[in-house]
């Protein structure tokens, strides 16, 4: 057992290093729940939160405080009443509504001192009153007007955390209590988040339990795994009669139409669950994300000149193995291209070989576009093209490119490990190194990235 639990340990480690170096100076967003800060894996979150900082990802926070102000506003005789699920705050509540906010603030930066993390709490919220609605007056409950930025990015320039409580303030300062899932949400969006994460005490999702459309993702327990944003629309739609304990789907659905690629929710009461769904293949909760390929699309006959011009220079420094026109039309319909506005941009090929393998090839993008993801959507898009025909591994040979397709799922392989005519053809002046991918044991990874 030992032995199984030090291999697992091992492929973590080894995930989450090819995982580092992809979301380095990358800004992640996290909502934690008030529950989560009273469990007692707080403090191991915290350190896993602390680790990211380290390693240059750029970490926000911001705390859920429902039910700390619930029992703050209780504890001194007095009682809220909620409308359309929004807590109605008055002018005798508010100031214990920014005592909650800013105690379990104040409990996230305490935690991250000790972990010799630097944070700061700010009042980088600009709100106005949500006014009166349906004829009932919020008072002091109000909506997010827009994120202060700057002195935000300033703060992580500096290497610290930003933290933001659920008050705004609006310009004559007046305070409002927000809500902190909508205020997580347009954080995210004014920083261009990569990633939206909500960290709760709630059960993951189980397919079992629900209505799910056939193109939702479910790991082998049973887990709702993944699901894009137009088919969680549908998801919603399907199950009208638990939209409460699906709001956050809504609202990963709505952070991924304003632009996040990725929306993660997260059971915080297990140990781990942060990094694991981070830097593991096959991540632990629930990951709602954007159509990645809406750009990418079979190849045509009529492309090849585009998709030549494109690898040229690769084939120049020696990156690819030259191709001609006769090839490409001959082998055209193995290729996928990128196209934006009819413009072809990028390409990648899948030849399918024998014992279910097929190998990834003839990856290029235009020059213009480097460091934009497009290599890696394409090679995402073969990954599942695979997945969905049932194959069992994938290859690719490489001569300059091998650290990108490990950073992609890829591991070092030998000759031995892919197929025999492959193997013949092998051109040894070349010296390619070669790498796999196994498709059963990376399920969701593509995605995940």
């Amino acid at each position: 057992m030992k032995t199984v639990q030090s291999q697992d340990d091992m492929n973590l480690l080894r995930q989450g290093f090819s995982y580092a170096h992809r979301y380095r100076d990358a800004v992640f967003v996290v909502k934690i729940d008030c529950t989560v800060i009273d469990h007692p894996q707080f403090p191991l979150l915290i350190k896993d939160i602390a680790l990211l900082q380290q390693l240059g990802i750029n970490v926000v926070l911001v705390p859920g405080a429902r039910e700390r102000i619930d029992e703050i506003i209780s504890r001194y005789g007095f009682t809220t009443e909620y409308h359309r699920s929004i807590r109605i705050t008055t002018e005798e509540t508010i100031p214990f509504a920014r005592m909650a906010a800013f105690d379990v603030s104040n409990r996230l930066m305490t935690g991250l001192a000790g972990q010799e993390v630097n944070a700061v709490v700010g009042n980088w919220v600009r709100a106005k009153s949500l006014g009166v609605i349906d004829g009932i007056d919020f008072h002091y409950s109000g909506t997010v007007e827009r994120i202060l930025t700057d002195p935000v990015r300033e703060v992580i320039s500096m290497g610290m955390i930003p933290i933001f409580p659920c008050i705004g303030w609006n310009s004559t300062g007046k305070p409002y209590n927000l809500s902190s899932d909508e205020l997580v949400l347009q954080i995210a969006v004014a920083l261009g988040a990569e990633k939206l994460f909500f960290i709760t005490t709630e059960t993951q999702l189980s397919a079992e339990h629900y209505h799910c459309p056939a193109e939702c993702g479910v790991s082998r327990d049973g887990r709702i795994s993944r699901i894009d944003a137009s088919t969680a629309a549908h998801f919603l739609e399907l199950n009208p009669e638990k939209s409460g304990e699906l709001f956050r789907i809504n609202l990963a659905r709505r952070a991924c139409d304003r632009g996040i690629s990725r929306v993660h929710i997260l059971d915080g009461r297990r140990e781990g669950v942060l990094l694991q769904e981070i830097f593991s293949n096959q991540g632990v909760g629930t990951m709602v994300h954007t159509n990645l390929y809406e750009s990418i699309r079979d190849m045509r006959a009529s492309d090849v000149s585009d998709v030549l011009r494109i690898m040229d220079p690769y084939v120049e420094e020696g990156i690819l193995v030259p191709r001609d026109k006769q090839t490409l039309q001959q082998f055209y319909h193995d290729f996928i291209v990128f196209d934006v506005d009819g413009i072809v941009h990028g390409c990648a090929a899948l030849h399918i070989y024998e014992d279910d393998q097929a190998e990834i090839a003839a990856v290029a993008v235009n020059r213009k576009y480097h460091g934009t993801g497009i290599g890696g959507r394409l090679v995402s898009f073969l990954i599942e093209r695979a997945r969905n025909r049932g194959l069992r591994q994938l290859f690719v040979l490489t001569t300059r490119t091998a650290d990108w397709f490990e950073q992609q799922g890829f591991r070092r392989a030998s000759l031995d490990e892919i197929p025999v005519r492959k193997r013949q053809q092998y051109n040894c002046e070349r010296n390619s190194s070669v790498l796999v991918y196994l498709l059963d044991e990376n399920a969701d990874a593509a995605l995940r990235r």
